[in-house]
């Protein structure tokens, strides 16, 4: 049978992860992470490869596991290490901050081996006692287990080919006036139970009859008037809900469907102050029986002397009181994408390909930004490609002035701290892009050792998906944020929010401390193919999720405006 590359590299961190959660040494782990990241970066194909010994850091025992995988599509190892650690552990492992080795110390120091004892454990007390952990990381443990609480949940990347499926559907409907995403989906939340949709119509009965012959996505679980609830075809723990409403109550239902409960419980306290109360039908005057209706969100919360809260921001209901209406960025306001890639490393498309689809995206610039020498799994461009690379987009920009394409790369920043490239050929690009691709198990001071070494270089303009987490599948590695937001301010680099679904990293929470650091942001997509452009509404949801002003999104910034700033940059 044939394995492919990324394969084998999967299961030597596979192995690491399940080596970490059962508590095995420093050295073990590490030697599957060193041979995970030496197959990355040895450029042959694994049919090229005699003898794995023969690449630095793979030794004997790491070798035969590889060899049993190629030769079997098995692994006795992994087998064994998945009936050793037990099954409960490794959900545990969505939960944002708890990696396999504090799952690792739960387990053995407080006997926890799944989501029901990590919370019986919180709520004694255990989980505080234990040294680095504290009430705080309690506190946010029991947050984030009763978010999934038991339910499946979904990235919302995984749900995008069935998101895009069911809008064309609804988009071909003549008998519906508007629709829109509502529930967890709409507030850009990142992991999703179920999702939602509201629909305005004159005609209900005639479009939930429609709903119903989507046979190609979904099954009728329950039929109400107002309201259809199905499941999705090939994930039976995926529920989708249409809510149908006629137009005067569209606005009152996309309100009620996009929640969270503790919002709406914030605004139905803030209708009692006014004599009212906040139903399906409309907004009830208690006094006289007469019902508001509202034809927009906007008109509903103007009502009560607020600004529209924009859903992404809407959760606790402490945002009521602490939004003022400043405006965040909109997807509108992108006119171009700093980080993408051709088929010059690993993107699908070609360079010419990338360039039109952003000219059709009506953007002013964009950034060709494929992988470096180091990362040959991937293609990295040598200094002699890159420099064809360089004249061919020079002969792109004389064919296409409507658009300026910069010519830049995205550099790795090596585990001994040195960048890919010397200064020399830094120079004479207009964009450098510097990231981590590998050594994700250094410890903290070597991993801020190396992105020092990218921040205080001054030929690098930004840092990509500066924590390097995969969302549910890879926590990243261990950053010191506050720091890393420190010197972003200090040098004036530019931190990424990757608007790629598996990443969105930086995160919300993330973006908005950086925001408030006074970090300036790119929001970007991060392509590997034309298709893949349209990501960057995921960036800007996530943006605006992080109350993310306009202002500090570079990529806001006309052609002019952010040549400027570049060269500013580099005078720093």
């Amino acid at each position: 049978m044939r394995t492919d590359k990324r394969s084998v590299i999967r299961l030597l961190e596979q192995i690491a992860v399940y080596l970490e959660l059962k508590g095995e040494s420093h050295f073990k782990i590490a030697a599957y992470r060193r041979a995970a990241s030496a197959l990355e970066a040895d450029g042959r194909d694994l049919s090229e490869i005699s003898r794995f010994t023969d690449i630095p850091n793979i030794g004997k025992t790491t070798a035969s596991v590889i060899e049993e995988f190629v030769e079997t599509g098995r692994s006795t190892l992994l087998e064994q290490l998945k009936d050793e650690v037990p099954k409960g552990l490794v959900p545990l492992m969505q939960i944002q901050g708890l990696g396999a080795r504090k799952i690792s110390r739960l387990y053995r120091e407080l006997g926890i081996t799944d989501a029901d004892s990590l919370r019986k454990a919180c709520e004694e007390g255990k989980v505080e006692t234990l040294k680095g952990f504290g009430k705080t990381t309690q506190s946010n443990l029991l947050h984030a287990l009763d978010q999934l609480s038991g339910k499946p949940a979904y990235t919302i990347g995984r749900l995008l080919p069935v998101l895009l499926l069911i809008e064309e559907t609804l988009s071909g409907n003549r008998k519906i006036e508007t629709y829109s995403r509502a529930g967890s989906i709409r507030r850009f939340e990142e992991r999703i139970e179920e999702l939602d949709y509201v629909i305005s119509t004159f005609d209900p009965k005639s479009v939930a009859e429609d709903i119903l012959q989507m046979n190609e996505v979904v099954e009728a679980v329950s039929i109400r008037s107002i309201k259809i609830t199905a499941k999705l075809k090939g994930e039976p723990g995926l529920r989708i809900n249409f809510r149908i409403a006629l137009p005067d109550l569209y606005a009152m239902t996309l309100f009620l469907s996009t929640g969270p409960e503790p919002h709406l419980e914030k605004m139905q306290q803030i209708a009692g102050l006014h004599g009212e109360r906040l139903t399906q039908s409309g907004v009830k005057i208690l006094k006289t029986g007469e019902l508001l209706r509202f034809p927009s969100e906007a008109s509903f919360y103007h009502h009560y002397g607020l600004p529209y809260i924009p859903p992404e921001i809407r959760a606790d209901g402490s945002e009521v009181e602490t939004y003022k209406g400043t405006p965040f960025v909109q997807l509108d306001d992108i006119k171009g994408d700093l980080h993408m890639h051709t088929v010059w490393s690993d993107g699908k498309d070609s360079l010419e390909d990338m360039v039109n689809a952003c000219r059709k995206r009506g953007y002013e610039y964009i950034a060709i930004t494929d992988h470096s020498k180091y990362l040959k799994v991937a293609g990295g461009l040598s200094r002699e490609r890159l420099i064809r690379q360089m004249n061919e987009i020079r002969r792109l920009n004389e064919k296409y002035p409507d658009i300026l394409i910069l010519s830049g790369i995205e550099m790795d920043i090596l585990p001994d701290g040195t960048l890919d490239f010397d200064d020399d050929v830094l120079s004479g690009l207009d964009f450098v892009i510097a990231s981590i691709h590998s050594g994700f198990g250094n410890s903290r001071a070597q991993i801020m050792k190396r992105l020092h070494s990218a921040l205080f270089n001054p030929h690098v303009d930004m840092i990509a998906h500066p924590t390097g987490r995969l969302i549910g599948k890879r926590q990243g590695y261990d950053v010191d944020l506050d720091l890393l937001f420190q010197w972003a301010k200090e040098t004036g680099t530019i931190l990424e929010l990757s608007g790629d679904p598996a990443r969105l990293d930086l995160s919300a929470a993330r973006a908005r401390e950086a925001q408030a650091a006074g970090v300036k942001i790119a929001i970007n997509t991060d392509a590997h193919a034309t298709a893949e452009l349209g990501n960057i509404a995921f960036g800007v949801g996530t943006a605006r999720k992080g109350w993310i002003e306009r202002k500090n999104v570079v990529n806001t910034y006309t052609k002019e405006q952010l040549l400027d700033f570049l060269k500013q940059k580099h005078q720093h």
